[in-house]
């Protein structure tokens, strides 16, 4: 993933390592040539003047080549951040609800926003890896060629640092990692809390949940206090090894000039070049960002890692909109939740799915319009397998309609037309008009073109948008799970009449709670425990004791 976010910003990453080189070889070129100037005014000759303009030369391209590689540095992490944010956001949205049922909204959030961002820093880290590296060894390269003891005095101490850069890059990505993975659990925590902050006003709980959103604070602190002293240490080491290590060099350095060995002017370049070697301490800065990087990327990777809903390409054929459940299982978190169930829904009918809560109906409901697959079986409308319709097949043919809908769009009358292809005004207020939403959605400002922030909703009011939603873009096949436990009664049997009469869709399976909804279905499928208890007109069933008892009833 890493690899691709470097070829996506690879113009102006190679453009950025370019720079960065050049700029590390005008630092490179600058010792030597003050040496030398300094050698020729001391010997009074006439060239010296060019060897000093060669000095400022060096000096201003150095500058100019840092400004251009500071403006492309933020060029390659924005674009690379847009890659990763754009990646992960279009495999959230193809992978559908299998990502959020294994990572919290909150935390998915984090990943999508400030660990894209973490990561993105790693095309440019890479890029000015070549640079950052020729620096310090083309200056102990350098002082190699001035004299070999001045390269063996450097050399000499140079295990220690990188034992210091190793230790510095194994307990930071530890620190990262962890760090990370709280940041993620405290913003899963503070979406919960905003989405229930009804409930948690109506329970009177603000202080006890601020405090749930807040108890991995201090794992937060521990962590973010580890990752300083770690760095703070590496930097103490660096600070006591550093010097140490110019004096060293400095030293002989002045041994050698003392015997007529190097001059003056050498021990300039020397004393400079020294200081670019130990550059190769200040490392830790580019290691911490590739360990942050590297951390981020494990996250988002995780993210990836969940496969997205693979489409067929199969038309579906013409056909009565007839589903068919064979020997369909489902596991969710290794508990299994639908085992061995067989059902058939003729096409033009409609099947009421009722149970206890628990007894696996919405995951039914999931399963007949493939916004989850079974384990084990199949699922096929008129004949043919869901996963072998392509995605847009199957989405015009199967609408659904939840409890809770989830309301998308800048209008109201966006919000009803959302789905592969739009309906069409007409029919937006006619789906409307089916789920007894037109009333008031005409009494709203602007009516259907209100934006939707502005139009306050009760949880009828919502489900009904939903449900005319499902309305407008049901073909075959229409799934309400549970979508009418907000509706009064009233309303609730008008928009059960609408079903029978003016939805497009011929074949309806509805996840019921109310005996009044089953009553109005053609067959009812009653589930126990995940298994199928038995079928049948729901006057049939009422006579079984057990089945009154699902709807509370004697």
């Amino acid at each position: 993933m890493l690899r691709g976010a470097v070829r996506q910003a690879a113009a102006p990453a190679a453009v950025l390592g370019l720079a960065t080189l050049l700029s590390a070889g005008a630092g490179l070129l600058l010792p030597a040539a003050l040496g030398r100037a300094l050698d020729l005014l001391l010997a009074r000759d006439p060239g010296a003047g060019r060897h000093v303009a060669l000095c400022a030369a060096l000096i201003c391209g150095a500058a100019a080549l840092d400004a251009v590689a500071d403006l492309l540095g933020g060029t390659t992490a924005a674009r690379s951040t847009a890659y990763l944010r754009h990646r992960l956001l279009r495999h959230v949205l193809a992978a559908g609800p299998r990502v959020t049922a294994r990572t919290a909204p909150g935390d998915l959030v984090t990943r999508l926003v400030g660990n894209t961002a973490d990561a993105a820093a790693a095309p440019a880290t890479v890029a000015t890896a070549a640079a950052t590296a020729a620096g310090p060894l083309g200056a102990v390269a350098a002082l190699g060629i001035i004299s070999p003891w001045l390269a063996a005095a450097f050399l000499a101490g140079a295990p220690l640092l990188f034992l210091l850069l190793r230790s510095f890059a194994r307990a930071s990505g530890d620190c990262a990692a962890r760090y990370q993975r709280i940041q993620g659990d405290i913003a899963g925590r503070l979406a919960e809390a905003v989405t229930g902050a009804r409930t948690i006003a109506a329970a009177g709980t603000a202080g006890r949940e601020r405090a749930r959103v807040l108890a991995p604070l201090g794992g937060l602190s521990r962590q973010g206090h580890r990752m300083w002293r770690v760095q703070g240490r590496a930097g103490a080491r660096a600070v006591t090894l550093v010097p140490l290590l110019q004096i060293t060099v400095l030293a002989v350095a002045g041994v050698l000039l003392s015997g007529g060995r190097i001059s003056v002017g050498d021990l300039l370049a020397a004393s400079r070049y020294a200081v670019l070697a130990t550059g190769i301490g200040m490392l830790t800065g580019r290691i911490g960002a590739l360990v942050r990087a590297r951390a981020a990327g494990r996250r988002i990777a995780e993210v990836l890692a969940v496969p997205p809903v693979r489409h067929g390409g199969l038309p579906l054929p013409p056909g009565p909109g007839t589903l068919e459940l064979r020997g369909v299982g489902a596991v969710r978190d290794g508990r299994p939740v639908l085992s061995g169930i067989d059902l058939v829904v003729p096409g033009g009918t409609s099947l009421a799915v009722v149970g206890r809560s628990g007894s696996g109906k919405s995951v039914l409901a999931a399963l007949a319009g493939r916004l989850a697959d079974p384990d084990t079986g199949t699922v096929a409308l008129d004949g043919v397998p869901l996963p072998a319709l392509s995605h847009d097949a199957l989405r015009g043919a199967v609408g659904h309609a939840f409890e809770r809908p989830a309301l998308l769009g800048a209008t109201v009358g966006d919000a009803l037309a959302l789905g592969v292809t739009d309906p069409g005004r007409e029919a937006v207020v006619a789906a409307a008009r089916a789920a007894c939403a037109d009333g008031f959605v005409r009494r709203l400002p602007e009516g259907y073109d209100t934006p939707r922030a502005a139009a306050p909703l009760s949880g009828g009011e919502a489900q009904r948008l939903g449900l005319a939603r499902a309305f407008a873009h049901a073909g075959r096949v229409l799934v309400l799970d549970d979508a009418t436990s907000g509706l009064d009664s009233p309303t609730e049997r008008e928009v059960g009449r609408a079903l029978a009469h003016d939805v497009a869709a011929r074949t309806r399976v509805v996840v019921a709670r109310r005996a009044s909804t089953a009553a109005r279905a053609d067959r009812v499928a009653w589930l126990e425990d995940g298994r199928l208890r038995a079928t049948g007109p729901h006057a049939e069933l009422w006579h079984l004791p057990e089945y009154r008892a699902v709807f509370g009833a004697d």
